[in-house]
């Protein structure tokens, strides 16, 4: 099997497997800690040394069954990379969702190490900008979380080029820990923020890319192709809002031809997808996903795809998406 390849996350000297794994929608709603503990040791079998999660993902359960997993497990706490995501909130109430505050982040991020059982995660990110705190307040609190050693880097998720720009220039103006890492989408489907918006910022400021959704949440999969299949995301409560997008006929036959791409590699359109995330040198990681560690060994060939994937490839993935693409 290829060998898993490592990258800077962006101007740091933090090291990122290429290919990562996360736990948005699996962890807690449809896996345990047994399961999950055999998808994270699937994954650093392959070569991944960084695991994805979020205080939101499941309420909470996410993070404390990954930190359960990880115990389990028994790895060396220097032998891997945990990230968390602070914003929606769990608890409800004034001050405790929807809000980068003082307040919320500094009790947010206690209550996540609590649930994970760790002292500090490498990764914090702001899982979304919030226009009703100013920005300087959310600086000065991310700052203070990494002083405390509670955090190692912090980012954002999801953020304007304009709005990551204004925190780095608030943290410049006061000396403080600077965002230096961005978590968006970005997929065959989605690429505009990542190779439009966000230019600028990777040479002016250095910014590394943890990206997500590499698949489009299984659109990129193939498996949405005659409806919405039993068991699948789209079909759990919470998630109709996905329903449309994964269903939607357009985008459903530009997959159908990007089978013709996959197929001149002899890989799935699932591996071509995320090899092609990969081939933009601006991502630090792709994010992927899986219920089953099968899944995750399947993924993780899309190793041995980015190895074939020339110019004229990539070009024929791009322009097959051209149409729908955002």
């Amino acid at each position: 099997m290829t060998t898993m390849p490592y990258r800077r996350m962006g101007r740091t000297g933090l090291q990122l497997s290429v290919l990562s794994f996360g736990s948005w929608v699996t962890f807690g709603d449809q896996l345990d800690v047994g399961l999950a503990a055999e998808c994270l040791a699937a994954a650093r079998d392959a070569g991944v040394n960084f695991f994805d999660n979020a205080e939101a993902y499941a309420g909470g359960e996410s993070e404390r069954i990954m930190g359960q997993a990880l115990a389990r497990l028994g790895w060396p706490r220097r032998s891997f990379v945990v990230s968390t995501k602070l914003f929606w909130g769990i608890h409800g109430g004034v001050n405790m969702q929807q809000t980068l505050n003082r307040k919320y982040l500094s009790q947010a991020i206690a209550g996540s190490l609590e649930r994970f059982g760790l002292d500090f995660v490498d990764l914090v990110f702001c899982h979304r900008p919030d226009p009703d705190t100013p920005i300087e307040e959310t600086v000065w609190t991310m700052s203070e979380m990494v002083s405390r050693g509670q955090a190692l880097y912090w980012g954002t998720s999801e953020w304007s080029a304009d709005q990551i720009q204004a925190a780095w220039d608030v943290a410049e103006r006061h000396h403080l820990h600077k965002p230096v890492v961005e978590q968006p989408q970005y997929n065959l489907l989605w690429r505009r923020r990542v190779e439009r918006e966000y230019a600028r910022l990777y040479d002016d400021i250095g910014l590394g890319l943890t990206t997500w959704s590499p698949l489009a949440s299984g659109l990129l999969a193939g498996k949405y192709l005659d409806g919405v299949p039993e068991g699948s995301r789209a079909g759990l409560p919470g998630y109709e809002w996905l329903r449309s997008l994964l269903t939607d006929p357009g985008r459903n036959d530009a997959v159908r031809s990007l089978a013709e791409v996959a197929r001149d590699l002899d890989c799935t359109v699932a591996q071509l997808a995320i090899a092609w995330c990969a081939r933009n040198p601006r991502v630090s990681t792709v994010i992927t996903g899986a219920s089953r560690p099968e899944q995750v060994s399947e993924n993780m060939a899309a190793l041995e795809v980015l190895e074939l994937l020339d110019d004229a490839t990539a070009r024929a993935a791009e322009e097959r998406t051209a149409a729908v693409a955002h």
